[in-house]
């Protein structure tokens, strides 16, 4: 294997993996070699002979385990975005191995017990110093050795059932798909997508998204297909349940044995939120007004419809309610919305009036599937800054959603400049133009503010680079990066017709602007459903769930505690898809898109009363939050930006609840 292109740095700009080189035999490799080199890193730093200090512990720590990162990096980005049946077989090979391996660095009490001693010389030396201390003890540092090896042992059965649980929703979204015998059932879906869904064996199917609001709904006019395509995606993934129960079973255990009531406990103090009370606090602040909404919707849908709706008739007939109010067509809108042109003149048309960013396309690069477009970023005056790679398209090997990922961390340490990915589900069109809906163009902007975080990044050390911050801070600045989607600058440069090039007409970007809350006690509703599901699963404390607990029924129960039971509008995920609990990172933590929601909804403020589009916001945003990744308390970042500690109130009002 010494060809192995991943044992050595990437010859690539900016570290880009050269993943035309990489091939399926190279991974498990570099893998293994990394898992060893960064162990005698480590073992070289316990045996320095020298008294602890920062530059003869913490630096050779954060430089340790590049091969590790490299190979990891590259990998799990085909995880996400190119499962292959091989892929998939290595991930169930590797996952549990890495999960042994951090174990075996953090609950190394000679490396604990340096860190312990050492001291940091400025703020940002002793952030991350607190930082690793922090990371240690919460990984069972400080635990006896029947601690630590029960710890390892639970710690490897949830790796193994997180990487199950993720696959086997891969799988799902194929499987389940809707079928159809006849495109005339499809009527209301635009021709290219009912072209799109045309399959070899003569049938039509729509793969399901992973939510169960499928946006479909919103278009079939056949009322029981309607029915047919809800069911399959609110009842998917019946076989995942077991392995969501037994996770929250051994989470709670894990919390226990770290001196922690739950999950959500364990969870939480190591957020922004602190504390359990305080995240109940702000979901109860918000459910009853969401209900009240929901209902309100829900009568005028009814009386819209001429008869009680059921939850498969609400986005249909939101759209025609929507009509009706505003007169505002959703594939009218469609045809503004050329995803090329909403990258180009929207998306990077913001992040230049604001950041001085410029984004030229390099064709001589690839990423790690053909549909990948890599962008070469660079600053104000031309300084090179990293790279961007669009993966824009869904498929089958790439799990649902849209998200951002690093394949090079920022890190003035490491002499590294950033290199990001951004991730949709769009679906390819038969032929002709890519054209994206409302929610769509929202999520480029979403994603694009992800990518800011990674991109603008200015710190020493890899460890606190980008958007490493606590979970319910990431996604606030990639919210804030949403309000320029119908700002009324850049929505005139990038919002216009794939066939004229005109652009939108005025009253059309009246009548969406003046559309903008309606529904919002739906989307608040699934949206708070989820969250405070995710929370009563890792409410439990260790032994209150028995290992036959019915998912279903407990899911039901934990709503109505909740008061957020309202058969018309389920939970934006459910137990057996709730991808972000169960095969990501966001357990007991699926609340900080709303808590996020509250510093966003401020500073969308605060650039409105400060001139909105200007390079003097943006730079001040730049300089005081962006570029600080997670050097430091990411609430100090918030106030140093807005001048004060956040207010609830503009989120109410954006979201039609004071």
């Amino acid at each position: 294997m010494a060809d192995n292109p991943l044992f050595v740095p990437s010859s690539l700009p900016y570290g880009l993996p050269p993943f035309a080189e990489i091939d399926d035999s190279h991974h498990l490799p570099a893998f293994e070699r990394g898992m060893a080199d960064q162990l005698a890193e480590v073992e070289a730093i316990v045996a320095d002979p020298a008294a602890p200090t920062f530059d003869n512990t913490l630096v050779p720590l954060e430089r340790s385990g590049r091969l590790l990162r490299r190979a990891s990096a590259a990998f799990f980005t085909l995880v996400a975005s190119h499962a292959t049946d091989v892929i998939r077989a290595l991930e169930t090979e590797i996952s549990p191995r890495l999960a042994a391996h951090r174990d075996t660095i953090h609950m190394h009490r000679g490396l604990y017990e340096r860190i312990r001693q050492v001291e940091g010389a400025n703020p940002e030396e002793a952030w991350l110093l607190e930082r690793y201390r922090l990371d240690f003890v919460r990984a069972g540092a400080e635990l006896d050795d029947d601690g630590q090896q029960r710890l390892r042992e639970l710690n490897q059965e949830l790796s193994t059932l997180s990487t199950a649980f993720q696959q086997a929703l891969l799988d799902v979204a194929t499987a389940d798909a809707l079928v159809v015998d006849d495109p005339a059932r499809l009527d209301g879906l635009d021709p290219s997508a009912i072209e799109a869904a045309r399959h070899d064996d003569g049938t039509w199917r729509l793969p399901l998204l992973n939510y169960t609001n499928q946006p479909a709904l919103a278009e079939l006019t056949d009322r029981e297909v309607r029915r047919r395509l809800f069911e399959l995606s609110v009842n998917r993934a019946a076989e995942n349940r077991p392995l969501a129960l037994r996770m929250v079973q051994l989470r709670a255990e894990r919390a226990r044995l770290l001196g922690y009531a739950s999950h959500a406990a364990y969870a939480v103090a190591d957020q922004t939120a602190k504390t359990v009370d305080a995240v109940e606090e702000m979901l109860g602040h918000l459910s009853g007004p969401a209900v009240a909404n929901a209902r309100r919707e829900a009568q005028a849908l009814s009386e819209h419809a001429g008869f009680p709706i059921e939850p498969w008739d609400w986005s249909f007939y939101a759209e025609k309610v929507r009509k009706a109010r505003y007169d505002v067509d959703q594939g009218e809108l469609r045809a503004y919305f050329e995803l090329d042109r909403v990258y180009a003149d929207g998306v990077f048309y913001a992040a230049n009036r604001l950041y001085g960013l410029t984004l030229h396309r390099r064709d001589d690069l690839h990423g790690h599937h053909p549909d990948v477009r890599v962008f070469e970023v660079f600053d104000d005056g031309g300084a090179p800054l990293g790279l961007f790679l669009l993966d824009p398209y869904a498929r089958p090997t790439k799990r649902g959603g849209a998200w951002m990922n690093h394949l090079v961390d920022q890190s003035h340490l490491l002499d590294e400049q950033p290199v990001v990915v951004n991730n949709l589900n769009v679906t390819r069109p038969a032929a002709g133009p890519t054209l994206l809906t409302y929610d769509e163009v929202e999520t480029a902007f979403h994603e694009f503010g992800h990518a800011l975080h990674g991109l603008l990044s200015d710190v020493r050390f890899p460890r606190v680079s980008g958007t490493s911050v606590p979970r319910d801070f990431v996604e606030y600045p990639s919210q804030v990066n949403e309000m320029w989607v119908a700002w009324p600058e850049v929505l005139a440069n990038y919002a216009r017709h794939h066939e004229t090039g005109e652009p939108m007409p005025p009253e059309l970007v009246d009548k969406v602007s003046a559309a903008e809350t309606f529904n919002q006690g739906f989307a608040t509703l699934e949206y708070l459903a989820a969250s405070l599901l995710d929370w009563a699963w890792h409410r439990v404390g260790e032994g209150e769930l028995a290992d036959d607990t019915d998912v279903e029924a407990f899911e039901a129960a934990a709503l109505e505690a909740a008061g957020v039971a309202f058969p018309l509008v389920p939970p934006r995920y459910r137990t057996g898809y709730f991808a972000h609990v169960f095969a990501g990172g966001y357990s007991a933590g699926y609340y900080s898109y709303i808590w996020s929601e509250v510093l966003d909804a401020d500073s969308v403020e605060w650039f409105e009363e400060n001139g909105g589009l200007t390079r003097a916001n943006g730079d001040h945003f730049r300089a005081t939050l962006l570029s600080r990744g997670g050097s430091g308390d990411p609430l100090d970042a918030f106030r140093a930006f807005r001048g004060r500690d956040p207010r609830i109130e503009p989120l109410l009002e954006r979201r039609g609840l004071h």
